[in-house]
């Protein structure tokens, strides 16, 4: 994503690998539809591309508006907590800033958005090099061998990423063998997007199905399994990509250490546990169709969740900007992360 002329552009992730291209967006209506199609995803980047749409509506000074706009926002994708936390930020802005007028407001929110996409990165960095130490001080100066799922990287955030930018901080240590990608069904953003990124960074990785990484586990002398996370509650548990699930308890069964890198952003707090997260139930026709073709009978309906939820018991390690959690996930080490 970018700014232009006025105009925020979106890097269009459904075209990808194959083309490169922008979506303009000139209203708060197109930023949401960019996160709906899932054109522009990951929690992270949603919570960002929501400060942008906020800088393009054009009605600020009127607070039903504003309200308006900020429950339309918010309903884009539920499971995601930093778009809430984002959204909440903004409205606290707002209501500080109600004197201004509409074009006063619009440069509050502007240097507002700005901050929340630089910040991002910024905590992305540190993330980064938090996870290598943490995998450092586990396994020394061994090169490893890793799984992730889905896309937790630059194309997920606002550059370098949250699991991918673990990956890529142990490259620079020379302590990365090799990534195996699960390809993510049914979005496969793992395939188009994850691979995309391995491959610009000269990264050794070879793609699998999502149903393989239990069989990798056994015969590959796999390290370590890292994902990102879309939402983490007061205990631990936490909500990813749909797959995540399944692939923390092959690690736990194989015995390998399940990871999760995310910004404190991620964690919400208001929430004991993960049987409170609300899992986003998507169209059907994602997981029906491929490439524009149905590939079930036409009496054949879909189930298509867009997550799962981890328990904290399967978790290992919480990677994030402030530090790393391990040696058992807890409500009072995660609110010490706070403080």
């Amino acid at each position: 994503m970018k700014w232009e002329n006025g105009v925020y552009l979106v890097l269009d992730q459904l075209r990808l690998p194959e083309n490169i291209s922008y979506i303009e967006c000139l209203s708060p209506e197109d930023v949401a539809r960019t996160i709906v199609n899932m054109n522009l995803r990951g929690a992270p980047l949603i919570g960002a591309a929501a400060s942008a749409a906020i800088v393009l509506n054009y009605s600020l000074e009127d607070p039903a508006d504003f309200r308006e706009l900020f429950n339309m926002l918010l309903q884009t994708r539920p499971t995601a907590v930093n778009l809430r936390n984002v959204l909440e930020e903004a409205g606290c802005l707002y209501e500080s800033n109600r004197s201004k007028t509409a074009s006063e407001l619009r440069d509050v929110f502007k240097t507002f958005s700005d901050h929340v996409h630089a910040r991002d990165l910024e905590r992305n960095l540190t993330m980064g090099e938090n996870g290598a130490d943490h995998l450092e001080s586990i396994f020394g100066k061994k090169r490893l061998k890793v799984i992730t799922h889905c896309n937790a990287g630059a194309l997920a955030t606002c550059g370098y990423g949250t699991a991918l930018g673990v990956i890529r901080s142990l490259k620079k240590r020379d302590m990365l063998e090799h990534v195996f990608i699960d390809e993510t069904r049914p979005y496969l953003q793992g395939a188009r997007l994850t691979a995309f990124e391995m491959v610009c960074e000269n990264i050794p990785h070879t793609l699998i199905t999502d149903s393989t990484a239990s069989w990798v586990m056994k015969t590959e002398d796999i390290d370590i399994v890292i994902t990102g996370a879309d939402r983490v509650a007061a205990n631990g548990d936490l909500a990813n990509k749909i797959g995540t699930y399944p692939l923390a308890i092959c690690a736990n069964y194989h015995k390998i250490p399940y990871m999760s890198a995310m910004p404190l952003e991620t964690f919400d707090l208001s929430i004991m546990s993960g049987r409170s997260i609300v899992i986003e139930k998507r169209s059907d026709s994602e997981l029906l169709f491929f490439n524009g073709k149905r590939i079930a009978p036409e009496k054949t309906a879909g189930l298509h969740l867009g997550f799962d939820v981890v328990p904290a018991e399967l978790i290992h390690s919480l990677i994030t900007e402030k530090g790393v959690i391990s040696g058992g996930i807890s409500e009072e080490k995660i609110a010490g992360l706070f403080k």
